[in-house]
């Protein structure tokens, strides 16, 4: 089933792009209104979509009319709604952790004379998770867009949700910026948050259909895959990060596949992405000049038919580039603060490009962040046109995908030699066999110099990233030609 996930689409002052929350149950008026956003899902579900709402449950925004009360007074009854220590000495904060942003994660608050923790931004005062009220006020808002008929959540940072509740210093570590100079095993990862994602998992399973997602980040995959419980009782998926993270070659996404397969549990199931709106795009971040375009489309095949539930982020099947926005453009408080350290978000949320007039298709007046200056050939309405496109190949890929129960719910099984720079496995159906062969270098691949030959077969070419293959046998072996993906079905009984 496809599916689309919104980014927060909630009433915010957009400190942090929505991720600053002021009003857990209502739509910004820069999207529209509650109607809006009903007929958007209507519509949806005509069309055989699934919606998912990304949810911000460790956080909201310091205009939340919850935090505008906490900050009130000491003794409001919304108080403990967030985490209020006094400083270990006058001009100290509670303990030495730091902000995700850099900095301290502890904001003096001068009306009532203690401090506020905020993993993010100042502008993000985390939840009490450990309060029962502001707990059920969290979790009644997750019921409130369910109720609505949305499909699910994407959960951010959800394993941010509880810190250590002695506040103790996290160990030292090294690191190049100061956040990664702490190894966080007090300030996120706690035990806790498992009970909470167990009763979200609850109330989901009261609506039929309804999945989630978490942003598990972290440099532990262990820990990640920790928020999958049984399989059957935390999230439905985990993001794998460490696969998103790898760079190019065939050994390394080999074996960070190969570990995700190990964490997750047998009755578990894999997410894979390769971009998304915290991170440089792929097609930048992987390819080199002169071969990006041959890497996007190897990328394509294996986040397409690797085990799992695949993520695409808009833009990434015309192959858009990420953006150098000017500093006066900047929005992302990071990138800011960083300038001009490449930091910064901004360039991975430029406007999607759909054709090459003004403002890329994308407005009629000048967005907030300016499009990125390849959209005159890089964008929808120019590839639809081209033969060979890149969302000419996505399509075709996508085709497959549905067309194959293997690359849908088939096993997924490592063959040898990725180390020499061919990344290769099978996905294996209860009646179809599937071989997807990726070469990562860029000269012809074979072992020891003679054809890669592929146990069982013989095997037909469904698509491969050298046009024209497609539909022919390769009983004997197979040499891949630089940087192509090809995609094969094992024939059993050769047609007559």
């Amino acid at each position: 089933m496809d599916a689309i996930w919104l980014t927060p689409i909630y009433p915010s002052p957009l400190a942090d792009y929505g991720y600053d929350v002021s009003d857990y149950t209502a739509i910004d008026p820069i999207y529209g209104n509650m109607d809006d956003f009903e007929e958007l899902l209507y519509e949806c579900h005509q069309r055989g979509l699934k919606v998912i709402l990304d949810m911000v449950l460790n956080h909201t925004s310091s205009e939340h009319a919850w935090f505008k009360e906490s900050r009130s007074s000491r003794d409001n009854p919304k108080r403990d709604f967030y985490i209020w220590r006094d400083g270990r000495a006058p001009g100290k904060p509670p303990n030495h952790w730091l902000s995700v942003m850099e900095g301290s994660a502890w904001t003096l608050d001068e009306g009532t004379g203690q401090y506020y923790y905020r993993a993010f931004l100042p502008e993000q005062p985390d939840i009490n998770w450990r309060n029962p009220e502001a707990r059920r006020a969290m979790l009644d808002a997750c019921r409130f867009w369910l109720d609505k008929g949305v499909d699910g959540f994407r959960l951010d940072v959800v394993n941010y949700l509880h810190e250590d509740e002695q506040l103790r210093d996290n160990p030292r570590k090294i690191g190049i910026r100061p956040y990664e100079m702490q190894k966080h095993v007090y300030d996120r990862c706690q035990p806790e948050d498992h009970d909470v994602v167990r009763e979200l998992r609850s109330i989901l399973d009261e609506y039929p259909g309804a999945m989630m997602v978490g942003e598990t980040y972290t440099d532990d995959p262990a820990e990640a895959a920790a928020y999958l419980g049984d399989g059957t009782d935390e999230l439905h998926l985990a993001f794998n990060f460490d696969f998103a993270m790898t760079k190019w070659s065939a050994g390394r996404f080999q074996r960070s596949v190969g570990r995700w397969e190990e964490l997750i549990p047998e009755a578990g199931w894999p997410a894979y992405f390769l971009s998304n709106h915290d991170m440089p795009r792929h097609v930048n971040r992987l390819g080199r000049i002169g071969d990006k375009g041959v890497r996007a489309r190897v990328a394509a095949v294996m986040l397409l038919t690797l085990r799992g539930t695949p993520f695409l982020y808009y833009g990434e099947e015309i192959g858009m580039p990420s953006s150098s926005v000017p500093r006066k453009r900047l929005r992302d408080p990071v990138g800011i603060r960083f300038w001009p350290l490449p930091v910064g978000r901004d360039c991975a949320r430029t406007p999607m490009q759909w054709n090459s007039g003004a403002y890329a298709g994308f407005s009629r007046v000048e967005p907030w962040l300016p499009v990125d200056k390849s959209y005159k050939k890089v964008n929808v309405e120019t590839q639809i046109r081209e033969q060979n496109s890149l969302l000419g190949f996505y399509r075709r890929l996508l085709r497959l995908r549905k067309e194959k129960p293997a690359l849908q719910v088939g096993k997924y099984r490592a063959l040898p030699g990725s180390d020499m720079g061919m990344f290769a496995y099978f996905r294996e159906g209860e009646e179809d066999r599937i071989a997807v062969l990726l070469n990562f270098t860029n000269r012809p691949f074979t072992l020891n110099g003679k054809a890669a030959r592929i146990e069982g077969g013989p095997w037909r070419i469904l698509l491969s990233t050298y046009p024209g293959k497609e539909g022919g046998f390769l009983p004997d072996g197979i040499i891949l030609d630089p940087g192509e993906a090809i995609i094969m079905e094992e024939i059993k009984e050769l047609e007559k």
